[in-house]
C-alpha cells in the first residue's frame, strides 16, 4: 500500500494530434454547446480507469485504475499524477468532510487517508455470487453514498445506499451492471445506468428520506453496439455518458434526447466528471481491459486520462458524511 509512482504529463503538442478525433458536426448548435478538442492529459495506460472525482478544495482529480488496485491523484496545474496501491480492486471514490476518502473496494467500503495511507474498514458486503463486486458510486446532496454492484450473472447485481449512520439499504435489485448515477440539479430525479441493458433509467427522488420510485427508461441505446458507462450531470440538467465500445461521450437532455457526441481517440471511455475552477473542464477515464493486441495498436492511448473544455458547467461534488462504524451485511 506504500508504493508510489509519479507519472508525467504527455508533451503539450500531443493534443494537436487529437484534433483528428474531434467531430464538431455532431453538435446540434455551437451556440448552445461548445467544446474543445479532446486532449490526452495523462499517459496512464490503466487497465480499467474509472470514477473520476473532482476535489474542489485541492483543485485536483482523484480516479481509480480498478484492476491494478490503484487510487490516483492527478494535479492538472502541474500535469503530475501519483497513485496509491490499496491492495484490492477499487471501483469508486467519494470525498468526505475530512481529508479522508471513502473507497468502494471489491466487497467492502473503507476510509482511506492519503497522508498516512491508513485504510479503515466501514462495511463488509456478503454477495451471494462469488463473481459479484462493487462498481460505480456517488454521494447525494444529503451525504449518503450510493454504490452499485456488477455481476457475471444476469440480474444478480444491485444498487445500495450507505447512510452516514452506517446503515445499508437495498435500493434496486435485478441489475446486471449497475453503473453511472447522478441527480438532476433540482434534486427531484435520480439517474441510474445499467450498462448490460444499454439503458439509463430515471426515478423520482425524495431527498429527505433517500427513497427512489417510479423507474422508467430515459435513454435506450440497445439498438447500438455500445454500453453507457459512467455519468455526469451539468447545471442545465443534461446527462453526459461515456459510451463503452462506442469510442465517444454523449450528451442528452433531461428528456432523454441526444444533443451531441464527441468522438474519443479510444474505443472504451469509461467515466467522466466536471472539474476545474469553473467546473467547465470535463475529465474522461478510459480502459484497455478486454481489448485485443490489434485493437490496442489501433487505440494505443487506451487507459489514458483525457480532457475537454466545455461551455457546460458541472455540479459540485458532494461529500460523504464521515462515520467510523464498521458493519457487516
Amino acid at each position: 500500500m506504500d508504493r508510489y509512482l509519479l507519472i508525467s504529463r504527455l508533451p503539450s503538442f500531443y493534443a494537436i494530434d487529437l484534433l483528428l478525433f474531434h467531430d464538431p458536426n455532431l453538435a446540434m448548435d455551437n451556440n448552445a454547446m461548445n467544446y474543445s478538442p479532446i486532449a490526452n492529459v495523462l499517459s496512464a495506460r490503466a487497465r480499467l480507469g474509472e470514477c473520476p472525482v473532482w476535489d474542489g478544495d485541492r483543485q485536483q482529480l482523484f480516479w481509480v485504475d480498478a484492476y491494478n488496485h490503484r487510487l490516483h491523484q492527478f494535479d492538472p496545474a502541474t500535469g503530475q499524477d501519483h497513485y496509491f496501491d490499496v491492495g484490492a480492486v477499487v471501483s469508486a471514490i467519494a470525498l468526505t468532510e475530512s481529508e479522508q476518502l471513502l473507497l468502494a473496494l471489491r466487497d467492502r467500503l473503507a476510509l482511506f487517508n492519503p497522508e498516512t495511507q491508513a485504510l479503515v474498514p466501514l462495511y463488509q458486503f456478503d454477495f451471494p455470487h462469488p463473481d459479484t463486486r462493487l462498481n460505480d458510486g456517488k454521494c447525494d446532496a444529503q451525504g449518503r453514498f450510493w454504490i452499485g454492484s456488477v455481476s457475471e450473472a444476469r440480474e444478480q447485481a444491485a444498487l445500495y445506499r450507505y447512510d452516514p449512520d452506517g446503515s445499508l439499504h437495498l435500493m434496486q435489485a435485478g441489475l446486471t451492471i449497475s453503473n453511472g448515477l447522478g441527480w438532476s440539479p433540482d434534486g427531484a430525479t435520480f439517474y441510474l445506468t445499467d450498462s448490460a441493458e444499454h439503458k439509463i433509467y430515471a426515478y423520482d427522488f425524495e431527498a429527505a428520506t433517500g427513497a427512489i420510485r417510479n423507474r422508467r427508461v430515459l435513454i435506450d441505446l440497445s439498438q447500438e453496439a455500445v454500453e453507457p458507462d459512467g455519468l455526469a450531470i451539468d447545471t442545465q440538467g443534461n446527462l453526459w455518458s461515456a459510451l463503452w465500445d462506442g469510442g465517444c461521450i454523449a450528451c442528452f437532455n433531461s428528456a432523454g434526447q441526444e444533443l451531441l457526441r464527441i468522438k474519443m481517440p479510444v474505443q472504451r471511455p469509461t467515466s467522466l466528471t466536471f472539474g476545474g475552477s469553473q467546473l467547465t473542464d470535463l475529465y474522461i477515464t478510459s480502459a484497455a481491459v478486454g481489448l485485443s493486441q490489434k485493437q490496442i495498436q489501433q487505440s494505443f492511448t487506451a487507459g489514458d486520462l483525457f480532457h475537454c473544455s466545455t461551455s457546460a458547467v458541472g455540479m459540485l461534488t458532494q461529500p460523504f458524511l464521515s462515520t467510523s462504524r464498521v458493519k457487516s451485511a
